[in-house]
């Protein structure tokens, strides 16, 4: 198939429209068969659900290019099953999880000519959605809804080599701990826009989110888990029912046992040991790894050994390991990669 007219290499990381897009609704207790459909306007009530009460759950995932010109998404069943846990915990109906993989791998097969080519740096960003969509008034979960998928070309997350970025401890919480804070919800992510758009007005990149009750231990930022690097070689990322169950997460970890050999700890990280630590990364679907230099507390700096110049060597395995595995270059564990054409 002939690719599309792009310049791969200087799209950035924004949306572009591309051809065809997913849409299913559930109306009377079910979904309907679905389709692909070139219209990309999304028609509701002004009483939609998602508009009074934020009734809406998303994915992110993206496709590649492999080295061998196939293309593959990667572990897109885990995205079907977090989407369903997150569509539970807001009151809306699961979409089945074996038509959410049917309907990326259809997206994409129908974006094909979008999918970058291999070793331009840039992917197809997909990104799986839910919404109430029926008119609500009183507080109570939507009788319809609306599932959609669209795909994006995007570009390197990191131009030039991923630098590590300088982070503060924000004065804010992401969630409390019986909250919301472990479903990928787009409420969650409203609450963190004012965080973040002061920490970098302040100078900072990110934020790092303490957890809530206590104020001592490290839970998340706005859209990444963490993962440290002790001194002697550990992997350790922080557990909480409050964060995420990052997809990036959970793979380096394997990663790290299987591939790389290192001992693994998931387990509560307070804010204390973070001094501790050799190096520190935030894992996600975006960047895979941005390496974090220093975190600011209030003045405080903690420089991570592992300096601002470059990731530290621990991190840099592990990127390189895991992105290896998504492109091809190393074999895959069973299940990892769904080929799609």
């Amino acid at each position: 198939m002939e690719k599309k007219n792009i310049d791969w290499a200087n799209i950035g990381f924004g949306y572009i429209k591309t051809d065809k897009r997913y849409v299913s609704n559930f109306k009377d207790g079910q979904w309907d068969e679905g389709t692909l459909t070139e219209d990309d306007k999304v028609v509701i009530s002004e009483c939609a659900g998602v508009l009074q009460y934020a009734q809406t759950v998303f994915e992110g995932l993206k496709a590649y290019t492999t080295e061998d010109g196939k293309i593959v998404c990667f572990r897109p069943d885990l995205n079907a099953k977090r989407m369903s846990d997150s569509a539970k915990r807001l009151e809306m109906p699961s979409f089945p999880e074996d038509r959410f993989v049917d309907a990326v791998v259809e997206t994409v097969k129908a974006n094909a000519a979008y999918v970058p080519p291999y070793g331009s740096g840039a992917t197809l960003y997909i990104r799986p959605y839910m919404f109430g969509s029926s008119p609500v008034i009183g507080v109570k979960p939507a009788e319809e809804y609306q599932f959609r998928v669209f795909a994006t070309p995007v570009g390197p997350y990191f131009k030039g080599g991923a630098k590590p970025i300088t982070i503060k401890v924000s004065d804010f919480d992401r969630a409390a701990p019986h909250g919301t804070g472990h479903i990928k919800a787009g409420l969650n992510y409203a609450m963190s826009l004012h965080a973040i758009v002061t920490a970098h007005e302040e100078g900072y990149s990110e934020n790092m989110y303490l957890d809530a009750a206590t104020r001592t231990k490290v839970e998340e930022t706005g859209g990444a888990n963490f993962l440290f690097v002790t001194k002697d070689n550990k992997l350790v990322t922080p557990k909480s029912n409050s964060i995420l169950p990052s997809i990036t997460r959970r793979s380096l970890v394997s990663v790290a046992k299987e591939y790389l050999g290192m001992e693994v700890e998931e387990r509560e990280v307070f804010f204390d040991e973070v001094k501790d630590f050799a190096e520190c990364g935030l894992c996600g679907t975006a960047a895979v790894i941005s390496p974090v230099g220093k975190i600011v507390d209030h003045g405080n700096e903690i420089c991570f050994p592992s300096g601002m110049d470059e990731m530290g060597p621990v991190t840099k395995k592990l990127y390189e390991t895991l992105t290896g595995i998504q492109m091809g270059r190393i074999e895959a564990p069973e299940g990892w990669i769904k080929v799609i054409g």
